[in-house]
């Protein structure tokens, strides 16, 4: 496999990752902390930790909103138990 085709794949893997745990609102971090070790906030933390070092400046709090699929005080508000 080519190094674009394995970084389209991953790309592709994220994005779906995300979708999914979007679409989970029910789990909560605390609870995918517990069991994988990382949470929606890790993974912002990441995207935005990435943009930096690619040149990008992504601050922290459009991370999450990426992440979240809204800001994420909002997701606090309706899914934070």
């Amino acid at each position: 496999m080519d190094k674009n085709n394995e970084t389209q794949i991953e790309a592709a893997v994220f994005r779906k990752m995300i979708k999914h745990l979007q679409e989970r609102s029910d789990v909560q971090n605390i609870d995918v902390m517990n069991l994988a070790g990382f949470c929606r906030n890790c993974l912002s933390r990441w995207y935005q930790e990435s943009s930096h070092e690619l040149g990008d400046d992504i601050s922290k709090d459009s991370a999450k909103e990426i992440i979240y699929g809204m800001p994420y005080e909002e997701w606090k508000n309706i899914y934070q138990k």
